[in-house]
């Protein structure tokens, strides 16, 4: 009782917290680098204005936006605007540039232009998807700052889908992933068309549930399946039983299969005590019961305060270590030999499972 009395507490307290807002400043490019971000969205326009609202569009809309990452900035680190007041592009994140795309044609020709043929010899893509309580704003620059401070391959690509932007709004948020799966599908589908050979799928929170949906849907699709390079789950709020019978249906799972686990994630705690549950994917501690899945979990807990619901994004020392060990899928993948001096922490192999505890005391003797 006197945790959900808790947590309840830290509900209230989001729920009182500024929100992020895009904040266009074309004069600040050349400040800081600069990220680009593909958007496929199916976020309707309200109609007072406010063309990436909470409000949903069953077809897809594009975008491309040019974000600003300030020069002196620590890891993990979204520093937002003021409200009311001109941003300072050496000191918050800024938009430079945005093009809309008038169709899924436009936008597929554009990401095929930025697309480049990578170390690999092949043309990558990262798809993210954005979790639960997310404004349009919201996911765009949290990707924006994942995508710039872990220095991923290829082209950024962000599925932005109808979260409402409200801790009180869990309901709404878990009935738009069920919406949204269509449009992520759609998104599979623009990526692939525009020439990716390599797509890698990172998911956050409630963003898992909606990207494990899409892809028992496509599960079959041989042409989407040959590109998937991966798929990264970070604290997915999902129910493990449901997550299974997901697996199951999509038959062998894209490799590597990450599932990023955290058993000090407060806001899974609770998520698990509203639906009643010991425990979500996200927080799983028992890595028996995904028996038979070729799947590996990574455990975070030891980066994280509690409160944090994305160690992997905002802990400057976890990120330091996704980035030193330089190849994401390589790092996080099957073969615990393989990560020999990439990932410190103890590897286990539990029923098919490979799950990993990472360490930050023995990080390279530190």
């Amino acid at each position: 009782m006197l945790r959900l009395i808790g947590l309840c507490g830290l509900i209230m307290l989001g729920a009182c917290a500024p929100r992020g807002e895009l904040q266009f400043m074309p004069g600040a490019r050349g400040v800081g680098e600069v990220q680009k971000v593909f958007v496929a969205t199916t976020r309707a326009d309200d109609g007072e204005g406010e063309a990436w609202s909470a409000k949903r569009q069953y077809m897809p809309r594009y975008a491309r936006f040019d974000i600003s990452i300030p020069p002196d900035r620590e890891a993990g680190s979204l520093p937002w605007p003021p409200r009311n007041r001109p941003a300072d592009p050496q000191k918050h994140m800024v938009t430079i540039n945005r093009d809309l795309y008038p169709g899924a044609s436009a936008f597929r020709a554009a990401l095929a232009k930025e697309m480049s043929v990578s170390r690999r010899g092949t043309r990558e893509a990262v798809i993210f998807v954005h979790g639960f309580n997310n404004t349009f704003a919201e996911g765009l620059y949290r990707f924006a700052q994942l995508y710039h401070d872990l220095e991923l391959p290829g082209v950024a690509v962000h599925y932005s889908w109808p979260s409402r932007g409200s801790v009180l709004a869990y309901a709404y948020d878990r009935d738009s992933t069920l919406f949204a799966r269509d449009g992520l599908e759609t998104l599979l589908h623009d990526v692939s068309a525009a020439g990716a050979d390599r797509i890698l799928i990172v998911a956050h929170s409630m963003g898992s549930a909606l990207t494990m949906e899409t892809l028992r849907l496509v599960g079959q699709n041989r042409d989407i399946r040959s590109r998937l390079a991966g798929v990264v789950l970070m604290s997915p709020d999902v129910d493990v039983e449901v997550f299974k019978t997901q697996a199951a249906r999509m038959g062998p799972l894209p490799q590597p299969f990450v599932v990023m686990t955290s058993k000090r994630d407060n806001a899974l705690a609770l998520s698990a005590t509203i639906a009643r549950e010991r425990e979500r994917l996200g927080n799983l501690s028992d890595a028996s019961q995904l028996a038979g899945l070729n799947v590996t979990l990574v455990e975070t807990g030891a980066y994280s305060d509690g409160d944090s619901h994305f160690a992997a994004a905002t802990s400057p020392a976890l990120i330091a270590l996704l980035k030193r060990a330089g190849d994401i899928e390589l790092a996080l993948g099957q073969d615990a030999r393989s990560r020999v001096g990439l990932l410190p922490g103890a590897a286990l192999r539990v029923q098919g499972v490979t799950q990993m505890v990472l360490n930050p005391v023995a990080r390279w003797g530190e």
